[in-house]
């Protein structure tokens, strides 16, 4: 009893035979042999054990090697109670330590990639900051190191941009909907009426297109104002931001947009006014290029934010398993309070089909499970007193009552959903060229356009000022980095999110890359792979009247909880059996179900165990005779499968 009075502490040991779950559990049984009350948390794909016990290092090292899963020689302590333990995440190729505390930051105002590329200079030449990464796909950055917050959304700001920090991830993705909804019906409306302007502008030219003299001249002016509108209005951000991109010495997307449109519009309104005094040929208005250009752009934004919010909805799916209430017995008074609210030892009560707030350990009652979400197992599992429970699994028809041990981001749901959304912001290598060359990308097309206008300039015919401005403003207009900076975010987002709503949890972009190049795939469990749902195949009745062993099963199963159960009753079911009342029943816990039926029969119904128990020869045919004393004992041995395989057992 000593070891419950001294203060918890959380270890981690690196266990390199820790291959699978069944591994966790075994070192899980080993450890509470010692300290019932440990918490102990796997992660076989880290070969990482987390444990958090009144047990020190040694004595936790013998357990685990009792149990034959000896750690590393070198174990790393962390003496902290387990609900001070800080997370431990590494961004994706970064050297850093795994200790290292890391912010996530909502960033608004990036256009393109070349922004998330001045973004993440910013935030990496903060002091503190030992490594960041910005994902233009879902606008954060992921920053790692010892910088204060508010240094953090300065950088941002001087690099022109706005960041806020993402404190609660559901209320953060409440957010990042609202706006990027709001930022929608601004694009697609702008889209609209710039393309209402364009597309009749440019079908008329082949219609009516005067010159720019006397009447005609009156009609450009008009046309040349709507266009001024237009861009005034709808493409008013281009300029704005292109304007803030100026300020702080450099260039976006934006930079891009307005150089070209404005400089068409320009060129076109200088026409309109100056014709008399321009020789015919350089008489060409391009005001239908500018609307079109900054119509089709924002068409292009208004698709790309709504790609966006479909691809990054699996940290959203996955927050949403989680309750937003609890209810929580305080002084012997049950309340239902925000789930926010849950403190550490807590009690809380769970009621049938209702899906657990938060981590903890049963301390009355009993129900099955559903931890499909967690383990990848769709059978549900037996709870009972002093076993562990987790945030969002689904209760059976049980009745629990369980004291919270890990509230908010430390539930085992909270990291996983930490893990989504972190491996959604990792950056696969096949990303690295994509990301360098949008960040070279503006200044690059800002180059090339002034090379063309000089080769026009010095090679081009007459007049060749005309030709000059007509060719650098084409290149500046056409140019757009965000096909490229979007496709490797966007495709990782996808992959990842997909990844999660099927159950499979991906840990980087790097891990996604690697497993396009997958060609075999070992997995240790079929349960992970089978649809959850088992049925009878095939019954084998060895009783005269198979339509009473029927009744007899319908009856028994249809009063159980077992997961087993209800393919049990199905199959009943399907024969057209009729369940038949029963005068007692009671359920044996590893074992099966018993009862008495109204002719005073004992039934049985279970595994080999349980009718063995009850001095019932569960293989009666492999005996020449059958027993003659088994009359009323429900002897029909019952074999199943999973629809991918899997044997059922009892």
């Amino acid at each position: 009893m000593q070891s419950h009075t001294l203060q918890s502490q959380t270890l981690t040991r690196t266990v390199p035979g820790m291959n699978c779950q069944g591994c966790v559990k075994r070192m899980r049984e080993a450890i509470h042999t010692k300290d019932p009350s440990a918490s102990v948390e796997g992660f076989p794909a880290e070969k990482r054990l987390e444990v958090t016990s009144s047990l020190d290092g040694n004595a936790l090292d013998s357990a685990l090697s009792e149990a034959g899963y000896p750690p590393d020689e070198a174990p790393s302590e962390d003496p902290l109670p387990a609900e001070s333990a800080p997370t431990s995440e590494v961004a994706e190729g970064q050297n850093v330590p795994t200790d290292a505390p890391q912010q996530r930051l909502l960033i608004s105002g990036m256009t393109c990639a070349g922004c998330a590329k001045s973004v993440e200079k910013a935030l990496a030449n903060t002091p503190g900051v030992s490594a960041a990464s910005v994902n233009f796909g879902t606008h954060t950055a992921q920053v790692t190191g010892s910088a204060k917050r508010d240094a953090l959304i300065e950088a941002v700001a001087a690099a022109g941009y706005h960041a806020e920090p993402i404190v609660d991830m559901r209320e953060a993705e409440r957010t990042r909907e609202a706006q990027e909804a709001a930022t929608y019906r601004q694009r697609l409306k702008g889209s609209i009426l710039s393309l209402a302007l364009a597309i009749p502008l440019m079908l008329s030219m082949f219609v009516y297109h005067p010159h720019p003299m006397g009447l005609g001249r009156l009609y450009w002016l008009v046309i040349g104002l709507l266009t001024l509108a237009i861009l005034a209005f709808p493409g008013r951000h281009f300029f704005t931001n292109a304007w803030k991109q100026l300020k702080h010495h450099q260039a976006n997307m934006d930079t891009l947009v307005a150089m070209g449109t404005g400089t068409a519009w320009l060129y076109s309104m200088m026409v309109v006014l100056f014709a008399p005094w321009l020789p015919e040929v350089a008489q060409g208005s391009y005001f239908e290029a500018s609307a079109m250009v900054v119509g089709l752009i924002l068409l292009g934004n208004a698709m790309e934010l709504r790609a966006r919010g479909r691809t990054s909805s699996a940290p959203k799916r996955l927050l949403d398993l989680q309750e937003k209430t609890a209810r929580v017995i305080r002084n012997g008074v049950e309340q239902e309070v925000a789930v926010e609210d849950v403190a550490l030892d807590d009690h809380i009560r769970v009621r049938p089909g209702e899906r657990l707030p938060v981590d903890g350990v049963v301390l009355d009652g009993q129900s099955y499970i559903d931890e499909s979400m967690l383990t990848g197992e769709p059978v549900p599992v037996h709870k009972a007193a002093d076993e562990e429970v987790g945030a969002g699994t689904v209760n059976g028809s049980g009745s629990l009552v369980y004291r919270a041990t890990r509230i908010g981001p430390d539930t085992r749901l909270g990291r996983i959903t930490e893990q989504v959304a972190s491996a959604q912001n990792s950056r696969p290598p096949i990303g690295e060229l994509a990301d360098t060359i949008s960040g070279i990308f503006v200044p690059a097309v800002m180059i090339i356009a002034v090379l063309t206008a000089l080769a026009w300039y010095n090679l081009g015919p007459a007049p060749v000022v005309i030709h000059m401005l007509v060719t650098a403003t084409t290149v500046l207009t056409i140019a757009c980095p965000c096909a490229l900076g979007l496709a490797t975010p966007i495709s990782t987002m996808i992959g990842v999110g997909k990844a999660a709503e099927h159950g499979v949890l991906v840990r980087s972009g790097e891990a996604l890359q690697t497993a396009s190049r997958l060609n075999t795939l070992v997995v240790d469990k079929t349960g992970t792979l089978t649809e959850g749902k088992p049925r009878v195949t095939e019954a084998t009745v060895l009783h005269d009247d198979s339509a009473q062993v029927l009744a007899w099963v319908a009856a028994l199963e249809s009063r159980s909880e077992h997961p087993l159960a209800k393919a049990l009753t199905a199959y009943a079911e399907e024969h057209n059996a009729r369940p038949d009342a029963l005068a007692s029943f009671d359920s044996v816990t590893g074992g099966g179900v018993k009862g008495t039926s109204q002719a005073n029969d004992t039934l049985l119904l279970g595994n080999a165990r349980l009718l063995e128990a009850s001095g019932v020869d569960p293989f009666p045919s492999r005996r020449e005779h059958s027993p003659a004393g088994t009359q009323g004992a429900l002897a029909g041995l019952f074999s199943g499968e999973w629809q991918a395989g899997r044997p059922l057992r009892r």
